[in-house]
């Protein structure tokens, strides 16, 4: 049996999710006092680590098991001109994916981390948005189920990427009916769109928000979103209640986890930002979660490659912090 099988489930699932272990958290700050290093020497690492210790119920954390799960999706809203690739591309790229030959292959092979892809109903798009709802509520649960039953319980980190054809716009659509605006302010080049592309993109989000006026978190993204990005936050979801910590990606995986955020306040506390992307709206997105990005190198590819990149950084903070001599077992004077 499904761990859900309503929205209103899933919800309840979510707002059930156990919290960070206190306890956990205690024990890696005091060792990490005793490390041979000044207080705060290594920054923002020291602070991954005990998020991570926190999230991992140890003192003592390490990184072994990291999974790196991709989502694919088509979107009708692509009938309005908003991408510069046809819809056909995400079918391509998913058999790049399973070829091992993308980028977040490489990534997820550097960092030694289980990869898998989903591709959801790739022959049959969402509905246009600008039409009517995106997905029906029972398509909506599903692409749930399959983003909550993706993740692995044995996983120690988690990284959720995507491919879609036209999901920038998605994203847009579902930033700007949770967090307001219009469908200018959020949406930006995506694929590459010239300027005639991104007015269409503009015009479709507005569209959307003027047809879809339910700012209920689920609702949104039952009628604006995609099955990719409603898998993405079945599988952040299910991370939290399983307490693993989550890597977040780029615009489009924020705009699903902005969903949860909007749903449980708390619902994204096991997770940090892996990088700022170039796409326009990402920052202000990354405010609106409260996350600081730990990497800004101008990504801009999606498929989760910068929360995977990132996966090194939490591996180094970890690494750092639990295998580092105490001053006490270095034989260094503490002064």
């Amino acid at each position: 049996m499904p761990a859900f099988s309503t929205l209103a489930e899933f919800a309840d699932l979510l707002r059930a999710a156990p919290a960070a272990d206190a306890a956990a958290h205690q024990a890696a700050a005091a060792r990490n006092w005793q490390l041979t290093k000044p207080p705060g020497a290594l920054g923002r690492l020291e602070d991954l680590a005990l998020w991570v210790a926190s999230w991992q119920g140890t003192g003592r954390p390490t990184i072994k098991a990291p999974q790196v799960l991709i989502f694919a999706g088509n979107h009708g809203v692509c009938a309005q001109g908003v991408s510069a690739f046809p819809p056909e591309v995400t079918v391509q790229m998913v058999a790049n994916f399973q070829g091992g030959g993308a980028a977040i292959n490489q990534l997820s092979k550097t960092f030694g981390a289980a990869m898998a892809v989903h591709a959801l109903d790739l022959d049959r798009p969402t509905a246009d948005f600008t039409q009517g709802p995106a997905m029906t509520e029972a398509e909506t649960i599903s692409a749930l189920i399959t983003g909550w039953n993706a993740v692995d319980a044995t996983a120690d980190l988690l990284v959720v990427g995507e491919m879609g054809i036209g999901n920038t716009t998605v994203a847009a659509a579902i930033a700007a009916a949770l967090l307001g605006g219009t469908g200018a302010e959020w949406v930006g080049r995506g694929t590459g769109v010239d300027n005639a592309g991104l007015a269409r993109k503009a015009r479709a989000v507005d569209a959307g928000l003027a047809r879809h006026r339910a700012r209920d978190p689920l609702q949104v993204l039952a009628c604006l979103g995609g099955r990719e990005i409603a898998a993405m936050a079945g599988a952040m979801a299910r991370a939290r209640v399983l307490r693993i910590p989550l890597i977040l990606d780029g615009f489009i995986a924020c705009s699903a986890a902005l969903v949860l955020h909007a749903l449980v306040p708390a619902a994204l506390d096991h997770a940090v930002a892996g990088h700022l992307s170039a796409e326009g709206a990402h920052g202000r997105l990354l405010a609106a979660l409260g996350k600081e990005p730990l990497l800004s190198l101008g990504l801009r590819l999606g498929e989760g490659s910068g929360a995977g990149l990132a996966i090194g950084v939490v591996q180094a903070a970890v690494a750092c912090h639990s295998g580092m001599a105490t001053f006490a077992e270095a034989g260094v004077s503490d002064g």
